[in-house]
């Protein structure tokens, strides 16, 4: 089969492969629509999980499923499927603690791309799938349905970490498709003002729609001054930090209140350490929490966060900006989440 993969670090190409083989409990699936992440980048061009050769890239998809095994229960070939971007092993340990994502290891339930083959391949292949697969509720567009594979549940996931409650006051640190999502999560979960922190005008835009209260664009000045003086100089009850860098947690630390949480869902793809500020962490007694967290797979959880876009208390179907038709235009829609021009949010592949 035919994939585009990472070949290096810094070098991306097509390449052939044997098919997957698919064991008793798992799916063979080809993927319908697709979308390439920053995580990608990051993978090659930064360079962040270290060096793979010849590694089938992506980890969102929509898929059709071609052929399951002899203990697969609720999927049958030709299922339209939602495929979360993390796929754990659920009999592993650290799923029984309630850490499904790192099953096997730190980040390893996270497999696509990471570990083995992902998404930008002919064919894919998905463990355990009666537990990481879910079907694709008729009338969802595929397009729309492919920000259920990673955007809303990453995004979603920093609300949770950040554990926003009714009325908080939250600053969302990011504005692209992730942080985009945190905004509505915070939204849904009856945060009072969200200070969405972000200069790109088609994300303020859309940041407001889905109940962002005040923009807080760091082109115009220091965000901590920024959002000190929205708040009277009290700061936030939460932030979800969705972009950035190793600075970042910095920022956070300074505008979050006494006993407040930072929900940290941004991949950190470059430096070394995180400088935490001693006097404004309260000298370690603040009860200022620091949250990092991958986000869950899992098929309750995708079939929950659909149910948000089958009752329409979610259009996803506003992240994309640029979408392309055909298994080719994989390498022009990664390039182009890449490049970043100045009026992308995410793009997708519909084959």
């Amino acid at each position: 089969m035919k994939g585009f993969a990472m070949l290096e670090i810094g070098k991306v190409g097509w390449v052939n492969k044997e098919t997957p083989q698919c064991g008793p409990l798992d799916a063979i699936c080809k993927p319908i629509a697709i979308s390439p992440c920053t995580s990608d980048v990051h993978t090659v061009w930064a360079g962040a999980l270290g060096n793979r050769h010849n590694m089938i890239l992506g980890h969102e998809a929509i898929g059709e499923v071609v052929e399951v095994g002899s203990l697969v229960k609720e999927f049958k070939v030709g299922d339209k499927v939602i495929v979360p971007a993390i796929t754990p092993d659920w009999g592993s340990l650290e799923a029984q603690a309630g850490y499904s994502m790192h099953s096997g290891g730190m980040l390893a339930g996270w497999k696509f791309s990471n570990f083995k083959d992902g998404v930008f391949g002919e064919y894919f292949h998905v463990n355990e799938a009666d537990a990481n697969l879910a079907l694709l509720p008729a009338g969802i567009d595929l397009a729309a349905a492919t920000m259920l594979c990673d955007m809303v549940p990453t995004g979603f996931h920093g609300v949770e970490l950040a554990d926003v409650q009714f009325g908080d006051r939250v600053a969302v640190i990011g504005i692209g498709p992730v942080g985009l999502m945190a905004v509505a999560g915070c939204a849904l979960r009856g945060a009072s003002y969200i200070y969405a922190v972000g200069s790109r005008p088609n994300c303020i835009q859309i940041a407001k729609e889905y109940g962002a209260t005040d923009i807080i664009n760091y082109r115009e000045g220091d965000i901590v001054e920024q959002i000190m003086d929205k708040t009277n100089g009290k700061g936030v009850d939460r932030i979800v930090i969705a972009g950035g860098d190793v600075n970042t947690i910095n920022q956070a630390i300074h505008t979050l209140k006494p006993g407040g949480r930072i929900g940290n869902v941004n991949y950190l793809g470059e430096g070394d350490y995180i400088n935490i500020p001693r006097v404004e962490w309260g000298c370690g007694m603040s009860h200022k929490t620091i949250a990092g967290g991958l986000m869950p797979g899992g098929r309750l959880r995708m079939e929950k966060l659909a149910s948000l876009i089958e009752t329409k208390k979610l259009d996803t179907s506003k992240l994309i900006t640029h979408t392309f038709n055909g298994f080719d235009k994989v390498e022009e829609a990664l390039m182009l989440m890449k490049d970043k021009p100045k009026d992308l949010i995410k793009p997708v592949v519909i084959i």
